[in-house]
């Protein structure tokens, strides 16, 4: 219906348009939106059809492989008894019952139907949530080879209640081969899950760890649900292009799985723990969150292979932060940005080779895309302003008619696409343009929500905070000043004639 809806208000718009919004004379205008649109949209039909060729092509060579390897006893070792052993760390705090009643019942349900000896790791911090999980356990009363432990600390962050498991984790001793799936607390496990991407370490011998297909079963209202799905939709398109390098730009921490030699190996913790950042104004930025980042890098700067599994989806149950769309946006966007761009420096500073090309000017774009979306409506409000309003109304056809084809782009990833998509893309980008340039100048600020932890780098920060606002002004006034200039908006003084 918002489809249909979304289409004929486009279609009102092309037949309303006045005569002038068809005129090419504002030249500037078309160059400027037409060549960053014509980038911008390149690169993600690269990553498109990148996308089509892995999950179409690739992937399944690799997905019958595994399965052929999997009904092979001799190779699974199954014939003697000795499956891998997989540890399914689980991270909670201050999730609603339900929703950890939910997690835990998918999580023992799934290690009931994997066959194997599966032990799952509880990391929480109130009791009340021990006694709970418990409940639930002695319920469902699983076989013995599903076992349940504990690992209980304050509550100072994700990343050590990560480590605290991880090394709970290293003391049972697992087998180099064995997984280590690591999970957020309001993760569901789908059906068959680690039955589908076990095989995978033993099919590719040199893979470091893996991540799935995520969706989500939100609590907000309308545009959060959409926003979500949206997301993930696109999240989707974009690991699937990555998946053809065998490298990744996160190892989602909703849900990964590593071979345990890598989960338990004690740079692998620590860096999970103690990671940190050097910053030439902020001074040292020890992380709070955005541990799956720290992961991932630890694996990236070791060269090790990541593999992408589109055909396995996880269900996270999304809470809001925060009442209404645009607050609980911004504070998911403020941290998923942090997170994103203070690991982003550092991995591109690895250079292409190490990392390999692809990937690499994957990391260039996600720092060059920050600001390519405030350039259109940059230009197209100097140029209502110095040349017609009109320019606007050519804008929004624009945006209309791209985000629309961007939209049905991602039927090649989901089954059904919604006409609320459009706006939301176009929010998104633009309004996201402006949250990841803040943050990139402030990236000492973090916030850990759910557990009302902040942190800022250490130092004066009444200084740290003019600096930021500072050379982050400067940074926007410097482009509205370039587009002013590529518009016409501004001309360079005439030269005097020398007498």
């Amino acid at each position: 219906m918002y489809l249909l809806l979304y289409l004929l208000g486009l279609a009102a718009l092309f037949v309303n348009a006045p005569a002038e919004v068809w005129d090419p004379a504002a030249r500037e205008f078309v160059i400027i939106v037409g060549v960053v649109g014509l980038w911008r949209y390149g690169w993600g039909f690269v990553h498109l059809v990148r996308s089509l060729i892995y999950r179409r092509r690739v992937f399944p060579r690799w997905r019958r492989a595994a399965e052929l390897l999997a009904g092979d006893p001799a190779a699974t070792g199954a014939a003697e008894g000795t499956a891998d052993r997989v540890f399914l760390v689980i991270t909670s705090f201050r999730i609603r019952a339900e929703t950890t009643a939910a997690v835990y019942r998918a999580a023992i349900e799934e290690a009931v139907r994997y066959g194997g000896p599966v032990t799952i790791v509880a990391s929480i911090v109130e009791l009340a949530d021990q006694r709970f999980i418990k409940a639930i356990f002695a319920k469902l009363r699983p076989p013995e080879r599903v076992r349940l432990v504990f690992v209980r600390l304050g509550p100072q962050g994700k990343r050590d209640a990560l480590a605290a498991a991880l090394r709970a984790v290293a003391r049972m001793r697992p087998r180099p081969d064995d997984a280590v799936v690591v999970m957020d607390g309001d993760s569901l496990l789908s059906p068959g899950a680690l039955a589908r991407c076990l095989p995978f370490l033993r099919l590719m011998p040199d893979l470091a760890g893996l991540t799935t297909d995520e969706d989500a079963i939100t609590d907000g209202g309308l545009l959060m649900r959409h926003w979500h799905r949206l997301r993930f939709a696109q999240r989707h398109v974009l690991m699937s292009s990555l998946g053809l390098s065998r490298r990744l730009l996160v190892m989602t921490g909703r849900m990964s799985l590593y071979r345990a030699s890598i989960a338990t190996h004690p740079d692998f913790i620590d860096i999970v723990r103690n990671d940190a950042l050097d910053h030439w104004r902020l001074g040292r930025i020890t992380f709070l969150t955005g541990e799956d980042k720290s992961t991932w890098f630890w694996l990236l700067e070791r060269g090790l292979p990541m593999l992408y599994v589109p055909d396995v989806k996880i269900w996270t149950i999304e809470e809001p932060p925060a009442p209404g769309f645009l607050r609980a946006s911004t504070q998911l966007m403020l941290r998923w940005f942090g997170n994103m761009l203070r690991s982003s420096g550092r991995a591109i500073e690895l250079g292409p080779r190490r990392i390999g090309l692809f990937t690499w000017w994957c990391l260039i774009d996600q720092r060059l895309s920050m600001w390519t979306p405030l350039i259109g409506p940059t230009a197209a409000l100097l140029f209502a302003f110095a040349v017609s309003p009109l320019f606007l109304y050519t804008y929004a056809l624009w945006v209309a008619s791209t985000r629309l084809v961007l939209t049905l782009g991602l039927l090649t990833a989901r089954e059904r696409v919604s006409g609320l998509y459009p706006p939301l893309l176009y929010y998104t980008q633009v309004y996201g343009a402006l949250v990841k340039t803040y943050v990139l100048f402030r990236l000492d600020r973090q916030r850990w929500t759910r557990q009302n932890i902040a942190r800022r780098a250490a130092g004066d920060r009444r200084w740290h905070e003019i600096g930021s606002t500072f050379v982050h002004t400067l940074a926007l006034a410097t482009l509205v000043v370039v587009i002013a200039f590529l518009t016409g908006a501004l001309e360079l003084p005439p030269r005097l004639p020398i007498s």
